[in-house]
């Protein structure tokens, strides 16, 4: 009895261990977890583009969309661009658009950056910035980089804070 103690201890210890590597390992444990679930409608939006125009997320219903919150003064966002990147290289653009939704805290900073570093897709500016943003309130945004896949229909499909989870439903 007393070694089936003991391995039922260690065994408790072990799962305990692995279930906490885990939490460090996903991102999305700690940051995501407000995030709109799979299945869930996505909110409208409607926010301005790099060039002064109008966009509202019903403009994409037939697409799949990638939905990325991110602004320039964030480090992490910054070290996603390569992967974005990528994965906008990596799919059609009649099935698949990548929308951009930039929380910095100026438009000069905003443009200076998307032009700078080519960013792909369609642009946009929330001028509210993350903590005010109506936008980030209706998606639940409490950590950027935040990234949605959006599915033709227009519900949430994916809501991660890893690039890696959506180029994995991209493929």
């Amino acid at each position: 009895m007393k070694k089936l103690s003991i391995i039922l201890a260690a065994l408790f210890v072990t799962l305990t261990v692995a279930a906490q590597n885990t939490q460090q390992e996903d991102p999305d444990l700690q940051y995501a977890t407000e995030l709109l679930k799979p299945g869930t409608p996505a909110p409208d939006l409607t926010l301005n583009d790099i060039d002064g125009k109008s966009v509202s997320l019903k403009d994409f219903i037939g697409k799949k969309v990638v939905l990325i919150f991110w602004a320039s003064w964030c480090p992490d966002c910054r070290a996603e661009v390569p992967e974005i990147k990528a994965m906008h290289a990596s799919v059609n653009p009649g099935e698949v658009a990548f929308v951009s939704i930039s929380f910095d805290r100026t438009k000069e900073a905003f443009e200076k950056y998307v032009r700078e570093n080519e960013l792909p897709g369609v642009q946009l500016f929330d001028p509210a910035g993350k903590k005010d943003s109506a936008v980030a309130n209706d998606f639940k945004v409490r950590w950027i980089p935040s990234l949605y896949v959006i599915d033709e229909k227009g519900n949430v499909e994916l809501g991660t804070v890893v690039a890696g989870k959506v180029a994995q439903i991209l493929q």
